[in-house]
C-alpha cells in the first residue's frame, strides 16, 4: 500500500466529496448479515409518483416527482449518483410536510441525455437546474428549496448564489465542505481507479456498494444503485430495465470486479466474515458505470473552490448536514458560530447521509421547513 492510500485511509479528510472511500467498512445495524437479506434491485415507483422527461433545447433531463402541493423541494445528487439516491428520503419527507418534490438526474448522470455530457462545470450544471424548472413551470417556478448532496450540494449553492433559480426560500447542503473537498481531490483519482470497472449483474453492483460502504442502508442501495450503472451492450440504464427479470441472477462472490486496493488494510467486522468478498477478474461484466468520474477531474475545483464563502453569502435560509464535525473548515466554523446557518451532525452514517438515514434526515429537514414557516406539517408529524 502506498503512503497516499494510508493517508487517505487514516485522514479525517477522506475523499468523500464525490463518492465515499472504498475503505469505509463501518456498516452499522443495516449492514449486519447482508447475505440473509434481500439485496435484489428494486424500482423507483415504490417511492416516487412519477418519472418523466423535461426537454430543454436538445437536452432531455430525467426527473422523478412526488407531491403537488406546498413549496418545491428540488433534490440534486452527488457525482456518480442519480435522482434515485433520494428515493427513501423523498417518501419520508413527503409523509411529514406538504411539499412537491423533484429529484433530477443531472447532466451526464442517470437517464438524462444532453448534447455535451462532458460539460459538468458548476456554471453549466447550475444553469441546467434553472432551465429545467423554467421549462417545467412555464407560468412561474413555485417557491423553491434547493437541496443537494456532495457535488449536488455545491451546485445548489452556485445556483442559489447566481440566481439561476428564482424565489429560493432555503438552501440545504449535505456533507460537502470546501476545505475537506479540496484537500481530498489529490487522492480522488486513486480512489476512483480502485473501484470495479464492471459487474456481472445489477444485484452484484448492489452487493458491492453495500460491502464497500458506499451505502449502508440495504433498501436504499436496492433502488439507487441501478441508477448508477448501464447495460454495456445496449447502453440502457439498469434502472430502466425490467428489474423483476434481473433478481437472483448471481451470488455475491461472482461480482465482476477488482477488489479495492485499500480494503485489505481495514479491520474486518464480525458480520463481514459471513459476507463473501468480490474476487479479482479481468473479464468485463454486463454492467458498467453510467459515468466515468475520472474524466470529470477538470471540473472538480470549479465545484468546490470558494464554496464556503458563497454559501455564507447566499441570502436564503441555510441548513448544513454533515457526517462528521471534522469536515467543517475555518470559514464555516466561524459562520456557524455567528449563526449564519443551521447545522446538524449525524452519527453512524457514511457520505451518503440521506441514504443511510433517510428518516432522520427527513425529520431534520421537515423541522427546518416548518420552523421557518415554508410549509405546514402533516397530521402525523409533530
Amino acid at each position: 500500500m502506498s503512503s497516499l492510500h494510508k493517508q487517505v485511509l487514516t485522514s479525517k479528510f477522506q475523499p468523500t466529496n464525490l463518492l465515499p472511500p472504498s475503505g469505509n467498512r463501518s456498516h452499522g445495524a443495516r449492514g449486519r448479515n447482508k447475505q440473509k437479506e434481500d439485496i435484489n434491485p428494486t424500482t423507483w415507483d415504490k417511492y416516487f409518483a412519477d418519472c418523466f422527461k423535461v426537454t430543454v433545447g436538445a437536452n432531455v433531463f430525467n426527473v422523478y416527482s412526488l407531491g403537488d402541493k406546498g413549496p418545491l423541494l428540488v433534490l440534486l445528487h452527488g457525482g456518480g449518483y442519480n435522482g434515485l439516491t433520494w428515493a427513501l428520503f423523498a417518501k419520508e419527507i413527503h409523509s411529514m410536510v406538504e411539499c412537491q418534490i423533484l429529484a433530477i438526474d443531472m447532466r451526464g448522470h442517470g437517464d438524462t441525455t444532453t448534447e455535451n455530457d462532458d460539460d459538468l462545470s458548476a456554471a453549466t450544471l447550475a444553469q441546467d437546474i434553472g432551465e429545467i424548472l423554467a421549462a417545467q413551470f412555464p407560468e412561474g417556478v413555485p417557491p423553491t428549496i434547493l437541496m443537494g448532496h456532495s457535488m449536488g450540494g455545491a451546485i445548489a449553492v452556485h445556483a442559489t448564489y447566481n440566481y439561476c433559480v428564482p424565489s429560493v426560500l432555503a438552501l440545504i447542503v449535505i456533507d460537502v465542505v470546501e476545505g475537506t473537498a479540496v484537500d481530498a481531490l489529490a487522492s480522488m483519482q486513486s480512489f476512483l481507479r480502485s473501484r470495479p470497472t464492471s459487474f456481472k449483474s445489477v444485484k452484484d453492483a448492489v452487493t458491492w456498494s453495500l460491502y464497500n460502504g458506499q451505502v449502508k442502508n440495504i433498501e436504499s442501495a436496492q433502488v439507487s444503485v441501478p441508477g448508477q450503472i448501464k447495460n454495456a451492450e445496449t447502453g440502457v440504464l439498469a434502472a430502466c430495465e425490467d428489474l423483476t427479470a434481473l433478481t437472483d441472477e448471481t451470488s455475491p462472490d461472482e461480482v465482476d470486479s477488482r477488489r479495492p486496493a485499500i480494503v485489505p488494510e481495514t479491520i474486518q467486522e464480525e458480520d463481514e466474515a459471513e459476507f463473501k468478498i468480490p474476487q479479482s477478474t479481468t473479464t468485463q461484466g454486463k454492467y458498467l458505470w453510467r459515468i466515468d468520474l475520472c474524466k470529470t477531474e477538470k471540473h472538480w475545483r470549479g465545484w468546490f473552490e470558494g464554496l464556503s464563502n458563497i454559501f455564507l453569502n447566499c441570502g436564503a435560509q441555510k441548513l448544513l448536514l454533515l457526517a462528521n464535525i471534522d469536515r467543517l473548515d475555518r470559514d464555516l466554523t466561524v459562520g456557524q458560530m455567528q449563526g449564519k446557518f443551521a447545522m446538524h451532525i449525524l452519527s453512524k452514517v457514511g457520505h451518503a447521509v440521506h441514504e443511510d438515514e433517510p428518516a432522520q434526515v427527513a425529520e431534520i429537514v421537515a423541522n427546518f421547513i416548518v420552523r421557518n414557516k415554508f410549509s405546514e406539517a402533516k397530521d402525523n408529524f409533530r
